[in-house]
């Protein structure tokens, strides 16, 4: 399967695991990455409170360089690059809508060489890919509030309910209260601690940064000690579909996923067994 692939900024600068991982389980889920040529940056947060207008064309030259189709009003802004946008004829996913929707469950566990077997999980989405629901096309035929469950037990993993399932990160706010934003993180991490979760997965490379990047800071907010790898999706996926850790990046990670699993045996190892492969 051919899919017209954009990493955006934020996986390529803060989080170049994401990028990587993404690149080293594509081909063994038969997913050819057509890297989109000059594609920008998305102008989610500051660009967008700032100016909506550039922020909507930023996306709009993006699916324009995927597609290359004409129409759309936006396109007089477009029109110097000699591209256009017409709503419709791109269809814009997350990877995880694309495991679930276009690759399938039964596909994906097939694919699996090292089961997750015994590593509990929590899920963690985060708020723009459950939110809006309507605009998203979240209803029971798509129910993608609950993908990463199905993903989590496709992989063979345990998956662990917890109060931060569906909720912030709190990246969205860290520019404007930091406080805040950290003792958000803090308490889900706590939460997911709580749930005995050995690590958590996200879809959102800014849910990534604020779990896991500025994980000291959050335990530092809430007074309480906290060691949870936070791992990416096709990370996740890529250990089932057995790539090495370093293959995926996970030595990168502030908060090394050793503690939880041993590469010299299994997928899962003692919480205070000693570690390898890195």
């Amino acid at each position: 399967m051919k899919v017209a692939y954009w990493p955006g900024c934020v996986s390529r600068g803060f989080t170049p695991e994401l990028h990587g991982s993404m690149q080293a389980v594509a081909p063994l889920l038969d997913l050819e990455l057509i890297e989109i040529d000059r594609g920008s940056c998305c102008g989610a947060g500051v660009i967008a409170e700032h100016n909506q207008e550039l922020a909507d064309t930023l996306n709009a030259r993006t699916f324009a360089l995927a597609a290359e189709t004409p129409g759309a009003e936006i396109n007089t802004t477009l029109e110097a690059e000699g591209l256009a946008y017409e709503k419709g004829l791109v269809t814009n996913k997350n990877f995880l809508w694309l495991l679930v929707e276009e690759i399938g469950l039964e596909n994906l566990t097939k694919k699996v060489k090292r089961p997750l077997t015994g590593l509990k999980v929590g899920p963690f989405y985060g708020c723009y890919i459950v939110r809006p629901t309507d605009r998203l096309g979240i209803n029971d035929e798509n129910p993608r509030d609950t993908y990463m469950e199905k993903v989590i037990e496709a992989l063979g993993g345990e998956v662990i309910d917890y109060a931060g399932v569906h909720k912030c990160c709190g990246f969205p706010i860290i520019t404007m209260n930091k406080k805040a934003s950290l003792q958000m993180a803090g308490t889900h991490l706590a939460d997911a601690t709580d749930a005995d979760a050995d690590c958590l997965v996200v879809p959102c490379p800014l849910c990534h940064l604020n779990l896991d990047l500025q994980q000291p800071m959050a335990a530092g907010e809430i007074g309480r000690d906290l060691s949870m790898p936070v791992l990416h999706l096709p990370q996740l996926v890529g250990l089932a579909l057995g790539l090495e850790p370093k293959e995926l990046g996970l030595q990168r990670h502030v908060i090394k996923p050793t503690s939880v699993i041993d590469w010299t045996t299994a997928v899962v190892g003692s919480a205070d067994g000693a570690s390898s492969g890195w």
